[in-house]
C-alpha cells in the first residue's frame, strides 16, 4: 500500500517510541551503533532492531544506555508537572476503600520502620551494586502489603511513610549506580506515597532528591524549578530538613549559573541549620547532615560558580574529620577538592588528590564516583570542562 495515498504513516509499533529515544540519545552523544554495542555489551544487530522498534527494549537495554550516555531515557511522567501538581495539592489524602486481607499490626509496622533506618545507614558503607536489589525488593514487598493488607487510617499514614522513605532510598542508590530512569520512577512513586501519608515535608524530600538528579544529568532549568517547588511546598519543614532542601536548591542554582539565587539559598541553609534544637524532633533521614556536609555543598557551589579558591579550605576541613568508612562520599569530596585545585591552576595537587582516592566504591557500583573521577582527570590533563 502506498502511504502517500492516505497522507499519513502507519502507526508505530509499541516499542518504536522508546527505541527512537534510545537512538536519538545515542546520536546526540556522538556514538555509532557499533560503538554503542561495544559499550553496552549487546550485539549491533540486536540494538539496531531495538532502536527501530522491531524488538522490545528491555529494562536492561535502557539501563545500559543510561549508564553509558549519562541521561535518563523513557520516563513516562513529566517531573515538572508532577512537582507543580504536588505544590498545588494541599488536600488531605482520601480514605481508602474497605478490603479484606491480613490485618497489619503495630509490631509489624515498627519492624518496617526500623528496617528503613537500617537500610538507610547501610548505604553509607555498602556499595550500590549490592544494596540496590535488597532495597528494591523491600520496597516491592511493602507496596504489596499496602495493596493487600487491612489497616487503620493511622497505620496507613505510617505504612505510606515507609513506602516513601524506601522509594527515596531506592532512587538515591539507583541514581548512584547510573540507573537514572529507575531512580526517577522511584522518586515520583515515593512522592505519591508521601502525599497519601499527608507528609508534605517528606514529599519535598522526594522531589528535592529528584531535582538533584535532574540538575546533574538532565535539564538543569527543570531541576532548579523542582528544587524551588520542593522548598516552597514543605512549609512545615524542621530546621535541618529545611536546610537539606535549601542545599539542593543552592546546587541547582549554581548548576544554572544563577549566583544570586545560589548565595541566597546558601545563606538560608546557614540560618535554618542554626535554628536546630534538641527540643525539635527532626526526621531520621537528615541524620547525616552536619556542618561539614554543609561546607562541602558550599564548596561545590563555589567551584561551579567559578570561585574555586574559596572551596579549598572548606573541603580540606571537611575531609580531615570525615569518617573513612564512608568510602564513596570521601572519594566524591576528594574529586571536588581536586577540581578546585585544577581550576586554580594547581594541576600537581589535583592529580595527587585524585591518586589518593579509594576506588573500591567504583568497583562496588558507584557510577557517580566513576564519572566524577573521569571528569576531573580529563580536566587535569586537557584543561577542558
Amino acid at each position: 500500500m502506498n502511504m502517500e495515498d492516505h497522507g499519513r504513516l502507519p502507526p508505530s509499533p509499541p516499542s518504536a517510541d522508546l527505541g527512537n529515544q534510545l537512538r536519538v540519545a545515542r546520536k546526540a552523544a556522538g556514538h555509532s551503533l557499533a560503538t554503542m554495542a561495544a559499550l553496552t555489551h549487546f550485539s549491533k544487530p540486536y540494538l539496531g532492531h531495538v532502536e527501530t522498534g522491531h524488538r522490545q527494549p528491555t529494562p536492561e537495554v535502557v539501563d545500559r544506555y543510561e549508564q553509558v550516555l549519562g541521561v535518563p531515557i523513557g520516563v513516562a511522567r513529566d517531573p515538572v508537572r508532577t512537582a507543580h501538581e504536588w505544590l498545588c495539592n494541599s488536600q488531605p489524602p482520601a480514605g481508602r476503600p474497605p478490603r479484606t486481607g491480613r490485618r497489619l499490626g503495630t509490631t509489624q509496622l515498627c519492624r518496617l520502620e526500623a528496617r528503613v533506618i537500617e537500610l538507610r545507614h547501610r548505604d553509607d558503607v555498602v556499595g550500590s551494586r549490592e544494596l540496590l536489589p535488597v532495597v528494591r525488593a523491600e520496597l516491592d514487598a511493602v507496596c504489596r502489603l499496602a495493596d493487600d493488607a487491612v489497616y487503620t487510617d493511622q497505620h496507613s499514614i505510617r505504612l505510606h511513610t515507609v513506602i516513601a522513605e524506601l522509594a527515596q532510598l531506592v532512587g538515591w542508590i539507583a541514581s548512584d549506580a547510573g540507573y537514572y530512569r529507575h531512580a526517577e520512577q522511584a522518586y515520583l512513586t515515593g512522592a505519591a506515597a508521601a502525599d497519601t501519608a499527608g507528609n508534605r515535608v517528606l514529599g519535598g524530600q522526594l522531589l528535592s532528591s529528584l531535582a538533584y538528579q535532574i540538575t546533574n544529568i538532565g535539564n538543569r532549568e527543570d531541576g532548579l524549578l523542582i528544587a524551588k517547588t520542593a522548598v516552597a511546598g514543605a512549609v512545615d519543614a524542621t530546621p535541618v530538613a529545611r536546610a537539606l532542601l535549601l542545599e539542593r536548591l543552592a546546587w541547582a542554582a549554581a548548576r544554572c549559573h544563577d549566583p544570586d539565587t545560589c548565595r541566597r539559598a546558601l545563606d538560608a541553609v546557614d540560618d535554618a541549620y542554626d535554628q536546630r534544637s534538641p527540643g525539635i524532633s527532626e526526621p531520621e533521614w537528615v541524620y547525616w547532615l552536619n556542618r561539614a556536609e554543609i561546607d562541602v555543598m558550599a564548596a561545590r557551589c563555589h567551584i561551579q560558580l567559578g570561585q574555586p579558591a574559596a572551596a579549598e579550605p572548606l573541603l580540606t576541613r571537611a575531609l580531615a574529620d570525615y569518617n573513612p568508612d564512608h568510602v564513596r562520599e570521601v572519594g566524591l569530596y576528594q574529586t571536588w577538592l581536586a577540581e578546585g585545585y585544577a581550576r586554580t591552576g594547581n594541576h600537581d595537587a589535583a592529580r595527587h588528590t585524585l591518586d589518593q582516592i579509594d576506588t573500591s566504591a567504583v568497583d562496588a557500583g558507584s557510577v557517580r564516583l566513576q564519572r566524577r573521577i573521569h571528569a576531573v582527570n580529563r580536566l587535569t590533563t586537557t584543561g577542558s570542562h
